[in-house]
């Protein structure tokens, strides 16, 4: 864990504020890269992740950007009312579930809204490598577009292309026309709402790109109808303790009551940091982080949000 100092917080646009974060007692921050983000301490029992997107050559500081979410479950909502400059925040070092893919010859990152959080510290360092790339950047009105004056100076500035929702209808993004010819070469990147999100990835499954060069971040979890849960066991291999698991619980409410210890940051089943292995049983998946192919082996699982179609579940813990 670190403390930081607020030094800056500033409205960019229609609803988002940036956050200037710098190690309390002035010393570098630890690296990272393209990609990561940090967990942020916000109060008691409320921590939340965001992507870091500035350059990710900079150790003096990192930069976030939140979105007030209407429907926020209290994060977004703390950070933009409570969180003042001059404040002291505790946060996790950065971790990465949504690093750049080093293999591929050209990588093509796309932005919804917030979503451009991370496609900006991807662009930086892309741009440093010399790397052949494109940043779409889409939004729904000049309003609620964040750092666009900021991503005119940048040294990436031509390799960017903005997408207004409410502008004319020749710089809308056509998904299906850009992506329409697969490339071994090209790798994908996919951050924004869900409607974004789904967007881009039909347009890829539709023309046929590999889910392997498909990399993508989800901010927030769908919905999912619970009304059909059914209750199951889940048995721990190096004990044979084995855990009721209730139609209203989850796995990881059950074991971190118990005090099994599973990391966890999300609990939405977007972020990937509590997936588990799974020995013996059939996971019902229900995480937006694990591909298609990943979900369909069966032997990982996320106990944030996941549940079992079979009756018992083997963990490898």
């Amino acid at each position: 864990m670190l403390q930081v100092n607020v030094t800056r917080k500033a409205d960019e646009a229609e609803g988002i504020c940036s956050f200037e974060l710098c190690a309390a007692d002035g010393s570098a921050l630890p690296a990272f890269e393209a990609g990561a983000h940090i967990d942020i301490h916000i109060a008691e029992g409320l921590t939340r992740q965001y992507s870091l997107c500035n350059d990710p050559k900079e150790r003096h500081r990192y930069l976030i950007s939140v979105l007030k979410d209407p429907s926020s479950r209290g994060g977004s909502k703390a950070m933009h009312e409570q969180i003042r400059s001059g404040q002291t925040l505790t946060i996790s070092t950065p971790r990465n579930l949504f690093p750049l893919d080093r293999s591929a010859n050209r990588h093509l990152l796309f932005g919804g809204g917030i979503g451009i959080t991370p496609m900006l510290a991807m662009a930086y360092e892309l741009s440093h490598q010399r790397a052949d790339f494109e940043l779409h950047y889409c939004f729904r009105s000049s309003e609620r577009a964040a750092f666009v004056a900021m991503l005119a100076h940048t040294p990436f500035a031509g390799r960017i292309k903005f997408h207004d929702d409410s502008g004319a209808q020749r710089q809308k993004l056509d998904a299906s026309a850009l992506l329409a010819t697969p490339d071994a070469s090209t790798h994908l990147y996919v951050c924004g709402p869900a409607g974004f999100m789904n967007y881009i990835l039909n347009a890829a499954q539709n023309a046929g790109w590999s889910q392997s060069q498909v990399h993508k971040e989800f901010f927030a979890a769908a919905p999912i109808d619970e009304s059909a849960n059914a209750p199951f066991e889940v048995e721990l291999a190096s004990t044979g303790q084995v855990f009721q698991i209730p139609a209203e619980r989850t796995v990881f409410e059950v074991l971190d009551e118990a005090c099994i210890a599973i990391e966890s940051s999300c609990e939405q089943g977007i972020c990937g940091t509590c997936v588990t292995r799974v020995l013996k049983g059939i996971p019902e998946h229900r995480d937006k982080f694990l591909t298609e192919s990943e979900q369909a082996a069966n032997d990982r699982f996320t106990p944030c949000c996941s549940r079992a179609k079979s009756s018992r579940l083997v963990l490898d813990l």
